[in-house]
């Protein structure tokens, strides 16, 4: 079972700020409903918590406050292109560190949080964005996961 203190402190907070990252990267993806959508982030959390015992890597992260990057992005871009390449960092980080199951079952958990994000607030009628389904679809194929 992995764990944070299989991780250095920088490790760590690397591990910790790619969820909530990938959240920034589909809330930013499309203007309007910022707060449903931070809401949304925080519901994916607790709902996580829910799920305690199933990984001992992800019991860790959920329990932790959500911690995100404060790096101040001149352009919505650039905080996609930096998102995008902190995904890729934890996910390297964690291959060799996690069990399959667990790198899985982190990959699976930055999805669902993007997906809250995107559903949580109605645009254009849709309840998910064109801008939000392809900032989903980049993030999945960052995380390398395969449907």
């Amino acid at each position: 079972m992995t764990g944070k203190t299989d991780f250095t402190e920088e490790e760590w907070k690397l591990v910790l700020e790619a969820p909530p990252t990938a959240g920034m990267v589909v809330l930013t993806a499309q203007r309007g409903g910022t707060i449903r959508e931070s809401v949304a982030m925080a519901r994916a959390y607790a709902e996580a918590r829910q799920q305690h015992g199933e990984s001992q890597l992800l019991d860790e992260i959920v329990v932790a406050k959500p911690e995100i990057d404060h790096t101040r992005y001149h352009s919505v871009e650039e905080l996609k292109q930096h998102g995008l390449q902190h995904l890729r960092d934890a996910v390297e980080l964690l291959g060799p560190k996690a069990t399959a199951d667990e790198l899985e079952g982190y990959r699976r958990f930055v999805l669902t949080l993007a997906n809250k994000v995107a559903s949580a607030h109605r645009e254009g009628g849709a309840s998910v964005s064109d801008a939000e389904q392809a900032a989903i679809d980049e993030i999945s194929a960052t995380l390398g996961v395969v449907d």
